[in-house]
C-alpha cells in the first residue's frame, strides 16, 4: 500500500487509574471504532485479572484466599507473576510482588488510609507478611500457592504488561506500525508513513529538580519498550523527609530520596516496568553494576547536592548511539 494512502490515527482512553494512548498507522478512512473497542477490551481484561482496586478481580480473590490454597491463574496474570518472580530473584528482592500489606500500611493503594509514617512495631509486623520467596508454583507453573496472609500488588509491572498486551493485539489485527502507551510506559514498532521509526523523548527529571544541564535524550523505539519510575507522581512529605510510592521490600519502607527518574529500555514493557521499579529501589551505584552484569539498559537521573546527575549503563549508552 502506498504511504500516501496511510494516516497516523490517535486513540485513547482510561485504564488502571491512568490513561492509555495509541498512535497507529492505518489506511485512510479506516473505521477506528472496532480498533478502539478491541484495545479497551484488552486493557479491561488486565484490570479484571490484576487490579487490587477491583474487589472481584483475580488478584483480589487470591489475596483473600485461605492459607494453603492453590490458584490456577489466567494466562496474563500467570505471565506477569512469572516475570515478577524472575525480577525479584535477579534483583535480590528489590522488586517484590508481595508488597501489598506494605503499600496499604503507608497509605498508598486500594485499601489504604491516610498517608503517614507508621510506628516501627507496625512495620515489623507487616514485614512478616511480605516476601516473594513464600510463593510457590505447581503444575508446571499454572497454579500459585497462597501461603497465608500474602497480598500481591502488581502496580510496579501491570501497566507494562498492559502495553505488551495491546501491542500483541494490534499485531494480531494486522496493524503494522504503532506506538502504544499506558500510564507513561511505551512500546513502539514498525514505521510511520514517512518511513521513520517512532521517536520519543526520554523522560526527564521533575521541574523542581535542577536538570537544566542535562541534554534531552531522544530514542527510536524500533520494536523496543521504555518505562520510567520515580517519585514525581505519588509521594508525601513528613518530618522533613520525602516518601515515595516505591517501596524497598527489604526494609518495609518507601524509598527515601529516590532517583528523580529511572528509565529502562527493553524488548518488552513488562520487563522494562518491573526493572524500572527494581532499579529505583537499588539506586544508581548497585543498580548500574547489576545492569552492566546483566546487559540491561538503564539510565538514572540521580539527585546530588549539585543538582541532577545522569548515569547510564553500558547497554543504555549503546542504544542511544544506535537508536537516536
Amino acid at each position: 500500500m502506498s504511504h500516501a494512502s496511510l494516516d497516523i490515527a490517535m486513540l485513547g482512553g482510561q485504564t488502571m487509574g491512568t490513561t492509555w494512548s495509541v498512535k497507529l498507522v492505518v489506511p485512510r478512512h479506516r473505521d477506528l471504532h472496532p480498533i478502539h473497542a478491541g484495545i479497551q477490551r484488552v486493557l479491561d481484561t488486565v484490570v479484571a485479572q490484576m487490579s487490587t482496586w477491583e474487589p472481584e478481580s483475580g488478584i483480589s480473590r487470591y489475596n483473600r484466599a485461605p492459607a494453603g490454597s492453590w490458584h490456577r491463574l489466567p494466562g496474563g496474570f500467570r505471565a506477569v507473576m512469572q516475570v515478577a518472580l524472575d525480577v525479584a530473584r535477579a534483583s535480590g528482592g528489590a522488586f517484590d510482588p508481595s508488597v501489598g500489606p506494605m503499600v496499604s500500611l503507608w497509605g498508598f493503594g486500594a485499601h489504604a488510609g491516610a498517608r503517614r509514617v507508621p510506628a516501627q512495631d507496625a512495620i515489623d509486623a507487616m514485614r512478616a507478611r511480605v516476601g516473594w520467596t513464600r510463593l510457590q508454583w505447581r503444575d508446571d507453573g499454572h497454579e500459585l500457592l497462597q501461603p497465608g496472609g500474602l497480598e500481591l500488588d502488581l502496580s510496579g509491572i501491570a501497566k507494562g504488561y498492559g502495553v505488551d498486551a495491546v501491542h500483541r493485539h494490534l499485531k494480531e489485527q494486522a496493524i503494522a506500525s504503532a506506538l502504544v502507551e499506558v500510564g507513561g510506559e511505551l512500546h513502539g514498532y514498525g514505521r510511520k508513513p514517512d518511513g521513520q521509526p517512532w521517536r520519543v523523548l526520554v523522560e526527564s527529571a521533575p521541574e523542581e529538580d535542577d536538570a537544566s544541564g542535562l541534554p534531552p535524550r531522544v530514542l527510536a523505539l524500533d520494536d523496543l519498550a521504555i518505562a520510567t519510575s520515580g517519585d514525581r507522581w505519588h509521594r508525601f512529605d513528613a518530618d522533613g523527609r520525602r516518601y515515595s510510592h516505591t517501596f524497598d521490600p527489604r526494609l518495609g519502607r518507601p524509598v527515601e530520596r529516590a532517583a528523580a527518574a529511572v528509565t529502562v529500555i527493553a524488548g518488552d514493557a513488562t520487563q522494562a516496568d518491573a526493572w524500572a521499579t527494581a532499579f529505583t529501589v537499588l539506586g544508581p551505584g548497585p543498580g548500574i553494576a547489576l545492569a552492566d552484569a546483566r546487559g540491561l539498559a538503564v539510565r538514572f537521573l540521580a539527585r546530588t547536592h549539585a543538582g541532577v546527575e545522569e548515569r547510564m549503563s553500558q547497554a543504555f549508552e549503546r542504544l542511544l548511539e544506535t537508536h537516536a
